[in-house]
């Protein structure tokens, strides 16, 4: 059985244009070299996204 990256030790942070109204943001935690991991901020506990190194750099390329 295959699992996904281990979560207990990842730092999760906010993008600098999320206010502080509590509206819709996301969380990432990319200090690993193996994953980028997505997650709702108002969920903490819920669903992650696993996403590959590039494929994060590619689609934050792509916003700006």
């Amino acid at each position: 059985m295959e699992t996904g990256p281990s979560l207990k030790n990842a730092r999760w942070r906010k993008s600098s244009y999320s206010g502080n109204t509590g509206g819709e943001c996301v969380e990432v935690a990319d200090d690993r070299r193996d994953a980028v991991l997505v997650r709702d901020s108002k969920n903490p506990t819920g669903p992650v996204l696993t996403l590959a190194p590039g494929a994060w750099r590619a689609f934050v390329d792509d916003l700006r």
